[in-house]
């Protein structure tokens, strides 16, 4: 989980430093981003577990121990099955009414944060336009970043429509104590102004300028505080939505194409008005092949009439199937969406007992407990999973794959492994032992050498 984390500052790092953010917004996220990766962690962990439980029973012969006393290994890790039954139940519960509403705060929150203003008010040597109205740059900054040299700023009075510019040599900023407004003292500089003259009609006739010796800008703060937006604009993924409310929208989307599908015909008939299909059987109808020079008695202002007036209809035609064909691609994508998610809430509790089935066997095989080979192992188990289940996920939402194969192709493939190593375990195999392959290598190299010697005889 620690490692989950680290990647999460790494991705949103850019979008989290320098906004000026509280640092109990900064820990909410980070909870929240805990609490979206579990369905990542907790398959990891009962993997990783099992192997360093069962490779240190191992290591110490409390599994010789155990079998000796007439207890096999099956038997002895009973115990173990009931936990991660009731492990998984929970993971199931845990994905249908945690998870969703703590993707729908994540989200959420991290949609404000990355939407913040940068508090990084005005950087050197840029124009900067983070104040309605205002457009300032500051040339040079002393390493206290609030004393400002060669100050440039443009101003626009939204109800006047005058524009000033001042320009300043040196300045001071800070915040109010209410953090509401950022105050400029500005030293020895002038304001140039341009306005309109009285009952005129050019913009440009009146330019005043002012000189100062000191003078304050107050700059409003209200737009880099952190707004939160309405949860309820998020509702609607399906990553915040329960197993009811998917089924729900399963349903519906489903619907939608099914009707969809059952009036194209007749949507497609009106632009049909040259040529009509008789309401009779199939046996009446006489199917008359079309003839070359159809339009060979016609006069050619009346053949290019005909001509233009069907490919104005064909082309009617094919627009009307594209529209018809990107809102039935729309609510594909949209189906296999959901149905991803519904199957979700279901693969992360299997994916605990089939990792387990793996990572106990495996650790009373290789006999090595701590974070050595135990690591390793797991590591391989769970990227070879991760990747098998992101490829069917992928298939399954571009519809190249049905919901049931494509997020459960991966728990498909490891469960006949977990049953291979729980039997080479409970039969004391050495499967992950180099001494007997080696063996085996040498046995066969002499087999070879032996045949080949009598071929040669």
């Amino acid at each position: 989980m620690f490692v989950l984390l680290m990647l999460f500052l790494w991705k949103y790092i850019d979008d989290l430093i320098g906004k000026g953010f509280e640092w109990y917004v900064i820990m909410e996220l980070m909870c929240y981003a805990s609490a979206t990766n579990v369905a990542m962690a907790l398959p990891l962990s009962v993997l990783l577990s099992s192997i360093m439980t069962y490779g240190s029973l191992g290591e110490n012969y409390e599994l010789v121990a155990i079998k000796s006393a007439g207890i096999s290994l099956t038997r002895a890790m009973y115990p173990m099955v009931i936990i991660i039954s009731f492990l998984s139940i929970g993971a199931f519960f845990f994905s249908d009414y945690m998870l969703p509403k703590a993707n729908l705060k994540y989200f959420s929150l991290l949609w404000d944060a990355r939407q913040q203003k940068s508090a990084n008010f005005l950087p050197e040597n840029v124009f900067s336009n983070s104040f309605p109205g205002y457009t300032i740059r500051v040339k040079r900054k002393d390493p206290d970043g609030q004393t400002l040299y060669d100050l440039t700023i443009y101003a626009k009075d939204p109800v006047t429509q005058n524009i000033s510019v001042l320009f300043a040599k040196k300045g001071r900023m800070y915040r109010t104590p209410n953090n509401q407004y950022l105050v400029l003292e500005l030293e020895d500089g002038v304001r140039y102004e341009e306005a309109s003259a009285q009952g005129g009609f050019n913009p440009r006739q009146t330019l005043t300028r002012f000189r100062f010796k000191t003078t304050k800008q107050k700059l409003d703060l209200s737009g880099f505080t952190l707004k939160r937006t309405d949860e309820g604009a998020f509702k609607t993924a399906y990553q915040m939505e329960s197993l009811k409310l998917l089924n729900v929208e399963m349903r519906a989307t489903q619907h939608h194409i099914d009707s969809g599908l059952s009036t194209n015909y007749r949507m497609m008939t009106p632009y049909m008005r040259f040529y009509t299909v008789p309401n009779k059987s199939a046996k009446i109808k006489k199917f008359e092949p079309g003839k070359p020079d159809v339009l060979k008695g016609e006069q050619r202002n009346m053949q290019l009439s005909i001509i233009s007036n069907a490919l104005m209809e064909a082309r009617s035609i094919s627009d009307m199937v594209k529209n018809r064909n990107d809102q039935f691609k729309a609510s594909s994508l949209d189906l296999h969406g959901a149905a991803v998610e519904y199957h979700k809430k279901f693969t992360l509790s299997a994916a605990c007992l089939v990792l387990f089935l793996i990572g106990a066997p495996l650790g009373a095989i290789i006999r090595k407990g701590g974070l050595g080979l135990p690591v390793v192992v797991s590591v391989i188990f769970f990227l070879f999973y991760y990747i098998i289940e992101t490829i069917g996920e992928k298939y399954v939402k571009a519809g190249d794959a049905s919901p049931l194969v494509g997020m459960w192709i991966a728990i498909f493939i490891l469960t006949p492994i977990g049953l291979f190593l729980s039997y080479k375990a409970a039969t004391d195999s050495v499967i992950f032992d180099a001494d007997s392959y080696r063996r085996f290598f040498m046995r066969l190299f002499k087999f070879r050498k032996k045949v080949g010697a009598e071929v040669r005889d």
